[in-house]
């Protein structure tokens, strides 16, 4: 796993039993305004409506290529963390906690009730930090039904996470994971250049 974590100290030295807000007034308003539109006009809509959910999250900043699709009921934490390429895809009831950037590179699925979380704390120090790392799926992964992806982690192309797995570790290209934790059970039997046809 690549260390491109970013620890998040707390804005001013507060006591502990006080806390502190990790983002600016400004972040913070922004993402209210986003959950608040999200909410009325995005989450709930008919699930064909895949141009309209990319246009609202590309007006807050995500990077959604024609062609992905964002399924209704997906949780988004900040859409300007959000990149999705060609035929890339989060299903229903996905939650993209992107507290640092998700990047779904082409044909990369994340099926229905997946969480892709970019954020943790620091348990070692006392005034618990936030701490974010982006999570890149590769193209041609999949992400199955109910997993967990942990900060940091990119799957390799052609790889997949089976339902309810776990992972907080890179997965290899053109393996299949299972478990919690994940762990490799086999190779797949598609080779990388069938996926181009």
């Amino acid at each position: 796993m690549n260390d491109r974590r970013v620890v998040h100290p707390l804005p001013t030295k507060v006591p502990l039993k006080l806390g502190g807000a990790t983002f600016p007034v400004l972040h913070r308003v922004r993402r209210f305004i986003w959950y608040v539109v999200w909410a009325c006009l995005g989450k709930w809509s008919p699930r064909p409506m895949f141009g309209w959910r990319r246009l609202l999250v590309t007006l807050f900043g995500g990077k959604i290529a024609q062609t992905a699709r964002i399924y209704n009921n997906v949780d988004i934490w900040d859409p300007a963390n959000l990149d999705m390429a060609v035929f890339a895809c989060l299903g229903p009831g996905v939650n993209a906690y992107t507290m640092a950037k998700i990047t779904l590179a082409p044909r990369a699925l994340v099926s229905q009730g997946a969480h892709l979380c970019c954020g943790t704390h620091d348990v070692d120090v006392p005034e618990f930090p936030l701490v974010t790392s982006p999570i890149t799926l590769m193209e041609d992964c999949w992400i199955a039904a109910e997993t967990f992806v942990g900060p940091g982690v990119t799957v390799g192309p052609g790889a997949v996470l089976g339902a309810r797995a776990v992972t907080f570790l890179d997965l290899a290209p053109w393996t299949i994971y299972a478990g919690k934790p994940a762990t490799p059970k086999r190779k797949r039997k598609i080779a990388p250049s069938d996926s181009d046809n």
